[in-house]
């Protein structure tokens, strides 16, 4: 997905996200997604690690597998951007964890994924 940009209002929601992420995410290496605040996995997983309570978005990689995420860290934003804290695979799985974002693709970004289907 090279020179392709993924999302077209990231820097707007996420003002206070480092450089690097910000260029990991737009360039589709990592991706980022909503915390859900509602579910019974999250409740749960305040109790184990009460700063997830700040958390707002996690920046996780795509490219490693559900077995393999005890070797990822996740790294946990709060709701400007602002990297928080990070969580190996070890101390807690995402799965069930996760939302949508407010975030939009881009058209191109859009059209390149279309492309591969």
């Amino acid at each position: 997905m090279s020179g392709v940009t993924k999302y077209s209002n990231i820097e707007n929601e996420l003002p206070k996200l480092p450089e690097v992420l910000l260029n990991t995410i737009q360039s589709d290496v990592l991706e980022i997604k909503s915390v859900d605040k509602n579910c019974k996995k999250y409740i749960d997983a305040c109790s184990k690690i009460p700063e997830l309570k700040d958390a707002h978005y996690v920046v996780f990689s795509k490219y490693i597998d559900k077995n393999n995420h005890k070797y990822e860290k996740f790294i946990f934003l709060a709701e400007d951007g602002e990297e928080l804290f990070d969580v190996s695979g070890t101390e807690m799985e995402l799965y069930g964890l996760l939302s949508c974002t407010t975030l939009n693709y881009t058209e191109e970004y859009e059209a390149s994924v279309s492309k591969k289907d």
